[in-house]
């Protein structure tokens, strides 16, 4: 079937910036709301031993809390990032940053671990629309490929600079308030977003964008869900027949997704963007990279309240390497990147994060800061040259009139890989902990409520006489200690492994010099961009428009 021919010379900007100074103060806008997701992701890790106690979740139920929030995420992007292309971009953004707001007081104020596991996955449903709308509109905001990798790396700072300022702030209210206080943090950054992104952001949409395909939307969102759930069910209780139902349920869902956008005259995500092997090669190495670092960070805040005792601020603090050294990374992640080459950049800074995931096996709870700050350092300044350096790589991929789709499988792989990370190396964690062996005279019950979590266990051993009470949290701290180190050693095998691949699929990439000579992977705007793979004036545009 013949697709549509995006109109040319109209991008349907209502309002696009024209100066320097337009587009910086349309940018600083947009960072608001990836700083707001990043705050949000940030200060669940830090509130997770105060939630353990409170609502007295179990091992498996902590784990939903941790990563249904992906799993929403990454089931409605694609979606939502054509819903935007159809009703705004702008629109779509500002809409989601007050459902993001509403979705915190929920989350603040949930009751047990089923209804934090229920406002989560609606909260994921309002982030699913801000992360593809901030990437799409830096893609048209800025033409110029130069100021367009700053303004990336702007935004991949700040969404680090949202994981350096929640666990600092979190662990401040933390120190004074209840767990649910570290969420209503969100509401002055939605509130301020929502009243000058209002003024100042520039209106983007599809000129012609066809009708949104609910269909799609369906399988698209079952699939990666049904998927993401059998690989997190498999890794806790095996094959088991809803294991297998879930799995193939997923499957087919994906296949007859993938199916349906070849076969549309208005697909929500054009497939042969991934004929060109930067942009699959960039969304490989995303994907690889969180999968692998994800469950590592997810338990560390754990680690360093339960098993070194520190206080949630001092918790907050002891994280602030990883996101400053992510900050300075992405801020100079372009011009490393033109000086050398986008595979040294990428594969540097994934084999950076290999090797400080490499170190944390070395972690013990007298472990001094003389190992953790260095070792976080080195992970955050990987991880900020890497995301920063293949979110260029993906939005140069494609013309401005693709920008959404680029944006929104950038963004699901960062979230696909978020969820499998914390399932995968979260499963391996807290297996390694449910075997540890407790002393011969604790009760039954308090060793059934140790083995559900070390938040358990901590609430376990107060309830003990000394020095049973201590001997039993001793041996579950070593214990989660161990499961960390093991978790940490599978995170160093992935990214040193996608640090290979990367090196090997994006060779010869290169960022783009100039909006009218775009080298590498970066063609002038209405070039093909998949090396012939587009032909002639018939190329798909899946979410396309500017």
């Amino acid at each position: 079937m013949t697709r549509r021919t995006p109109v040319r010379g109209k991008v349907g900007n209502s309002s696009a910036p024209t100066t320097a100074r337009q587009r910086w103060l349309a940018l600083s806008v947009l960072v608001l709301a990836v700083l707001l997701v990043g705050v949000d992701a940030t200060v669940l890790g830090l509130a997770t031993p105060f939630l353990s106690e409170d609502l007295e979740p179990s091992s498996t139920e902590l784990l939903w809390i941790g990563d249904i929030y992906s799993f929403v995420i990454a089931g409605l992007l694609v979606s939502m990032g054509s819903l935007g292309d159809r009703i705004g971009r702008k629109k779509l953004l500002l809409i989601g940053s007050v459902a993001f707001g509403a979705g915190s007081v929920l989350t603040a104020y949930a009751h047990s671990a089923e209804a934090m596991i229920l406002w989560r996955a609606l909260l994921g449903v309002a982030g699913a629309t801000l992360m593809p709308s901030t990437l799409a509109l830096i893609r048209n905001i800025f033409p110029d490929p130069r100021e367009r990798s700053l303004a990336v790396g702007v935004w991949g700072a700040m969404t680090s600079a949202g994981a350096a300022v929640g666990p600092v702030i979190g662990g401040v209210l933390l120190e004074h308030f209840w767990w649910g206080s570290v969420f209503l943090i969100n509401l002055p950054v939605m509130v301020l977003l929502v009243i000058v992104g209002g003024k100042l952001l520039p209106e983007s949409r599809d000129p012609a964008p066809g009708p949104w395909d609910l269909p799609s939307v369906g399988f698209s969102m079952v699939g990666l869900i049904a998927v993401v759930y059998a690989v997190k069910q498999l890794t806790v209780h095996g094959l088991t027949p809803d294991v297998s139902a879930a799995g193939l349920i997923g499957s087919l869902a994906l296949v007859a997704f993938v199916r349906r956008q070849l076969r549309i005259s208005s697909p929500l995500l054009d497939m042969r963007l991934f004929r060109n092997k930067g942009f699959s090669g960039a969304v490989l190495a995303d994907l690889l990279t969180i999968l692998g670092l994800s469950g590592m960070i997810f338990f560390l805040s754990q680690f360093l309240q339960l098993v070194q005792t520190r206080s949630p601020l001092e918790a907050g603090l002891a994280e602030l390497p990883a996101a400053l050294g992510a900050v300075a990374a992405g801020l100079a992640a372009g011009t490393l990147a033109r000086r050398t080459s986008v595979r040294a950049a990428v594969s540097g800074g994934l084999a950076a994060v290999g090797l400080a995931l490499a170190s944390s096996t070395l972690l013990t709870a007298s472990t001094g800061y003389w190992l953790l700050g260095p070792m976080l350092l080195l992970l955050g300044v990987g991880a900020g040259l890497a995301f920063t350096v293949t979110a260029d790589v993906i939005l140069s991929s494609v013309p401005k009139e693709q920008a959404g789709a680029a944006s929104a499988v950038s963004e699901t792989a960062y979230e696909l890989g978020a969820a499998l990370g914390i399932a995968l190396l979260g499963s391996v964690v807290t297996g390694a902990y449910r075997d540890f062996v407790t002393p011969v005279d604790v009760p039954p019950r308090a060793v059934e409520q140790a083995r559900e979590s070390l938040g358990g266990a901590v609430e376990a051993a107060r309830g003990l006489p000394d020095p049973l009470g201590t001997e039993l949290l001793s041996v579950a701290q070593q214990t989660f200690t161990e499961g960390l180190r093991i978790g940490a050693l599978c995170g160093a095998f992935v990214l040193l492994a996608a640090a290979a691949l990367s090196w090997r699929l994006l060779r010869g990439q290169r960022l783009a010099e100039s909006a009218d000579g775009e080298p590498g992977g970066a063609e002038p705007d209405g070039a093909e961009p998949c090396g012939g793979a587009l032909d002639g004036g018939k190329r798909g545009v899946g979410q396309s428009g500017a």
